[in-house]
């Protein structure tokens, strides 16, 4: 069956339930509250791809009738209980997408309605969902309807190509969402907010398993970035290393040395070993999760966990951190090796010491690259093209979007 059939197949079961609802009202299911956005339903699953499918019928629909409105930039921060003419045109965009009801009218203040629509338009697009109109809100706003289209069926490719056995258990970790979801038996059971890669350091898009976890890891440099972060750091201050724990030995003879016995200005240090001892201070914070793969990648703990709450979560160089890894770390174990617990978990990095578990079952893990689905409660999401993969603007496009 072909992509088009099996939409269309998808979408008149979809209207058959829904044949006493208006299509602007029932679109992408707009309702009285936004908890529905936050589901059970996993991002990656053998039914994505039609559920994408239907999402691409929708905006099919949306994009025929001439898209939505733009919100005009600039001005004044609007949120609740604000009167402001740009109202008028946040509550009809937030109408075309179905964030809000049509009943909800077009008065120029932002009430509770409008509040709760937009903070639902913000947690589908992986905004902070503080219900203000910012620039970042209205950025995503005035992406056109036709862009959004053309986003889906990019990702309806993508998610084609790698939703089929998944697993009954198995992590996705989706890296322009930057977040992590644990699912067992088709239901997410814990979602976790994640730090993947810079631009210029992206995380890799791969599938591979998770088979062990070191707790209290020490942690080993890599060479890349001993030569752009650690050689910098060290001329600026010479401290760096001792107050990070980081200490220097020799390959060969597995020999301490010191940092004065290192030509900063050359890349001589790129030779050796950078171990980084457990504790606090260590990048790899409490426990690493490892997985096979070539790019010398992992996921791990962080002591930065105020990164968490940004935005825009694309600082590392290349690992990915994770929030609550204590949780995805019990899951782990309790799904494959039983006799591991919550407080066993919370016993063992409480005692700094550094013990290795091996996963008596390895458990697949997905890292994958998807910035348009829709879940089976109907929600559509979006997140921003960070690495530049989607290819869908078109040079008049993104010069208007700038």
């Amino acid at each position: 069956m072909t992509g088009s059939a099996s939409a269309q197949t998808a979408l008149q079961s979809l209207q058959s339930n829904r044949q006493n609802l208006e299509w602007a009202d029932s679109f992408d299911i707009a309702t009285d509250n936004i908890t529905e956005v936050k589901s059970f339903a996993p991002t990656l699953s053998p039914e994505t791809a039609d559920h994408i499918a239907i999402a691409i019928n929708r905006y099919q629909h949306i994009v025929q009738l001439g898209g939505w409105g733009a919100v005009t930039l600039g001005g004044k921060t609007l949120r609740i209980g604000k009167k402001d003419p740009r109202v008028v045109e946040l509550r009809r965009r937030l109408m075309g997408s179905g964030d809000l009801e049509q009943q909800a009218g077009l008065s120029d203040t932002f009430d509770s309605y409008v509040d709760a629509a937009l903070r639902r338009f913000q947690l589908r697009h992986g905004l902070i969902p503080d219900g203000v109109m910012g620039e970042d809100t209205v950025k995503a706003l005035n992406v056109p309807a036709d862009v959004r289209l053309r986003q889906l069926e990019t990702n309806l490719v993508r998610v084609r190509a790698m939703s089929g056995n998944l697993g009954d258990r198995y992590v996705m970790v989706n890296i322009p969402a930057a977040e992590i979801e644990a699912v067992e038996n088709g239901r997410v059971r814990s979602r976790h907010t994640a730090v993947v890669g810079k631009i210029d350091r992206q995380t890799p898009i791969l599938n591979s398993k998770i088979y062990e976890l070191n707790f209290n890891p020490t942690w080993t440099v890599p060479v890349s970035i001993i030569r752009k972060d650690l050689i910098p750091k060290m001329k600026e201050d010479p401290e760096y290393l001792a107050k990070n724990k980081i200490r220097i030995f020799n390959w060969r003879g597995n020999e301490e040395i010191s940092w004065q016995q290192i030509d900063w200005n050359t890349e001589e240090a790129t030779n050796y070993r950078f171990t980084q001892d457990p504790g606090q201070e260590n990048s790899l914070g409490s426990v690493r999760i490892n997985f096979h793969n070539k790019h010398q990648v992992y996921l791990h703990d962080t002591p930065s966990k105020t990164l968490f709450g940004e935005g825009y979560r694309f600082h590392s160089s290349g690992c990915v951190r994770v929030q609550n890894v204590r949780e995805l770390v019990t899951w782990l174990l309790q799904s494959t090796t039983p006799d591991w617990d919550r407080t066993k978990v919370d016993s063992v990095i409480r005692s700094g010491a550094r013990e290795d578990v091996k996963l008596k079952r390895s458990i697949p893990l997905y890292m994958a690259y998807v910035t348009a689905w829709a879940n089976a409660d109907g929600v559509v999401h979006f997140r921003d093209d960070i690495y530049n993969r989607d290819d869908i603007y078109g040079v008049d496009t993104q010069a208007s979007l700038q």
